[in-house]
């Protein structure tokens, strides 16, 4: 039996959670849609693809990773079309459902064979898949040309909306896929920090940290970050060596086999113990955390929390000599970019960075847009806080050249940077501490919590 088989007969979507999705969908828009799945892309030729994996905005309303298939949603009802397996799929890549199977699993109303789907688009609204080859099927099909979809206008843009509207807040049925990924990422960032009093490089440490995902028949739902230079934000090279005095920042997260993900990031010492400057930032970035998600409950407006952790960062770094002056007024120079140029976290559910393929749309409330400000323009969410929603909270200190050898960045902040201090801590070159938290109705639930944070704790995992 087939993967795609048995995740079937798994059903870890009920045809009434997809029902579900999809009469929330009809409620916003009074057009017919057309999600493709996509197919796979070329690594180096045809025969050598990359993995598939299926567009996000078809796994929420199909439930499951077809390939090369396409579904049609008019009213509330599903419409599938894809074909059956050929003799060479069958050789090749062993049997797999029927279309029909596939359709009473999903709970279709009717389903056809793909190439039925062109004389089915008159009036359709899509979203663009990544692949190139399903990408110019879109636009033949459709008639028409596709725009990236932040720069979509019509029914394209109304689909993305809706799409936002009703995947920004997560289904019991999503929240369980989404816990099961988390508590893989869990281990597997344990399996990380035990490993590393034996590695020699980086490479070693991801080698644990991933085998725990594909033991666990899970795929990395990003690039994973492990590495002794946190500097670089996304770093994704792993041959450096792992030295005592090292930080080593791991920033893994699984993705179930429904798509689902999760994102956590640890920093520890690689001696298995933090030096006292390490130690001190540490506990600054820690602050930060710990008391935005404290602060976490429905109706907080996502950008304030942003605002705290950049207060709470400031404010440490005053106390340990590096800036100089009050908190509140180096944040509202944007002082504290300086280490802490990114967003406090962003958005997580299919996607990773959930809906990113939006832009804006998806992480900004209507009507707000993006800051120009060096301490502000990498908010990936600007929201207020609702019941199911699922996010990061990830603050960070970093010693980044580019940024902090800037002349002209020198030169602004001259008078509220100890330099001199600043030197002594040249043993944090990135720290960063990141978990998944859920708002509830009452306040929030960490889907990650069992992952320690304390650096005592930390220290704990990772001696020998």
């Amino acid at each position: 039996m087939s993967l795609q088989s048995d995740r079937l007969q798994t059903n870890y979507l009920l045809a009434d959670t997809l029902r579900q999705r999809r009469q929330r969908l009809a409620a916003l828009v009074d057009f017919p849609v057309i999600l493709w799945s996509g197919g796979s892309s070329a690594r180096n030729y045809p025969g050598n693809p990359y993995p598939f994996r299926a567009s996000s905005h078809f796994l929420y309303f199909a439930g499951v990773p077809l390939y090369n298939a396409a579904i049609r949603l008019e009213r509330g009802k599903l419409e599938l079309f894809m074909d059956d397996p050929t003799a060479a799929d069958i050789l090749w890549h062993g049997d797999s459902a029927r279309r029909s199977h596939i359709a009473v699993q999903i709970g279709a109303d009717a389903d056809y064979p793909l190439s039925e789907l062109k004389h089915r688009t008159e009036g359709a609204a899509t979203v663009p898949v990544q692949d190139a080859a399903t990408r110019l099927q879109q636009a033949e099909w459709l008639n028409r040309e596709l725009a990236p979809t932040h720069q979509a206008d019509g029914i394209d843009l109304e689909l993305a909306k809706a799409i936002v509207t009703v995947r920004l807040t997560h289904d019991q049925a999503a929240l369980a896929e989404l816990r099961k990924a988390a508590a893989v990422s869990v281990q597997a960032h344990k399996a990380g920090m035990a490993a590393t009093s034996t590695a020699t490089q980086e490479s070693d440490i991801r080698a644990a940290m991933e085998g725990v995902i594909l033991a666990r028949n899970m795929t990395c739902a990003y690039t994973s970050i492990v590495t002794v230079h946190g500097e670089v934000l996304h770093n994704n090279y792993y041959h450096h060596p792992v030295r005592p005095g090292d930080l080593l920042l791991a920033d893994v997260g699984a993705e179930a086999e429904t798509g689902w993900a999760s994102d956590i990031t640890r920093t520890w010492a690689v001696s298995g113990q933090f030096s006292s400057t390490q130690r001190d930032i540490y506990n600054v970035v820690l602050a930060a955390h710990d008391l935005c998600i404290e602060q976490v409950q429905p109706g907080v407006e996502y950008r304030d929390l942003h605002l705290m952790a950049a207060t709470v960062i400031a404010a440490g770094l005053v106390d340990l000599g590096i800036l100089k002056g009050h908190a509140e007024d180096l944040v509202a120079m944007d002082a504290h970019a300086l280490f802490f140029p990114h967003g406090i976290g962003h958005l997580i559910g299919l996607d990773v960075h959930d809906m990113e393929d939006f832009w804006d749309l998806a992480g900004y409330e209507p009507g707000r847009t993006r800051s120009d400000r060096f301490g502000l323009g990498y908010l990936r969410l600007d929201r207020p806080l609702r019941p199911g929603m699922l996010f990061s909270i990830e603050p960070g200190f970093y010693q980044v050249p580019a940024i902090l050898n800037d002349g002209d960045r020198r030169a602004k902040y001259a008078d509220v940077v100890d330099w001199d201090r600043l030197a002594a801590f040249a043993d944090v070159r990135g720290i960063r501490i990141e978990d998944d938290v859920l708002v509830t109705d009452t306040g929030h639930e960490v889907l990650t919590a069992d992952l320690p944070t304390k650096p005592e704790a930390i220290e704990a995992l990772v001696k020998p």
